[in-house]
């Protein structure tokens, strides 16, 4: 049986999005041991050009949220971008997750043909659902996940590739 639109990208993002609250919630334990100041943390980035942990969070967070309610038909939801701690940041998290949560499966598997418009920096872009899944939205979530746990190793939190993987459906035999 083929994987369907939600099942491809709904489990992703939980999965994704859990495993980068355990990765905050040891980088928020490094900071406090080590005594730093966590606004340092927040504003960590890899290069100049680059969004610091806390921009890499929440994009993150709106590729979760916005592509599966593009893909489910809907208006997605508005988040302000103002968190500035690590806690905040668990919340805008959570508050995806609940969102994801909300979302009608049978929309987001009857998008694969539909045309998706989004916006795209000043203009907009538009593919079909099965493309704008695969090759802008996943990418995308993966990417900013990505860059958030890089984010945080290079401060120094210990974080291995289980801290990034999550909770995955995996057994050991």
């Amino acid at each position: 049986m083929p994987f369907s639109m939600s099942q491809t990208s709904l489990p992703v993002f939980e999965i994704g999005l859990n495993a980068l609250v355990a990765v905050l919630d040891k980088a928020a334990a490094h900071v406090s041991t080590k005594k730093i100041d966590p606004s340092v943390l927040a504003g960590w980035r890899l290069a100049p050009d680059m969004f610091a942990l806390l921009r890499q969070v929440q994009v993150a967070c709106d590729q979760a949220k916005n592509g599966t309610a593009r893909l489910a038909g809907v208006e997605p939801p508005k988040f302000d971008d103002n968190e500035t701690t690590i806690d905040q940041l668990k919340e805008r998290i959570a508050k995806t997750i609940a969102y994801l949560k909300t979302l009608d499966s049978k929309a987001i598997d009857a998008s694969f043909e539909r045309e998706i418009t989004f916006p795209l920096g000043q203009n907009k872009g538009q593919m079909k659902g099965g493309d704008y899944l695969n090759h802008f939205v996943l990418p995308n979530f993966y990417f900013h996940l990505t860059a958030a746990y890089a984010v945080a190793r290079n401060f120094g939190v210990d974080i291995g590739k289980r801290d990034f993987l999550g909770a995955i459906p995996l057994k050991r035999i």
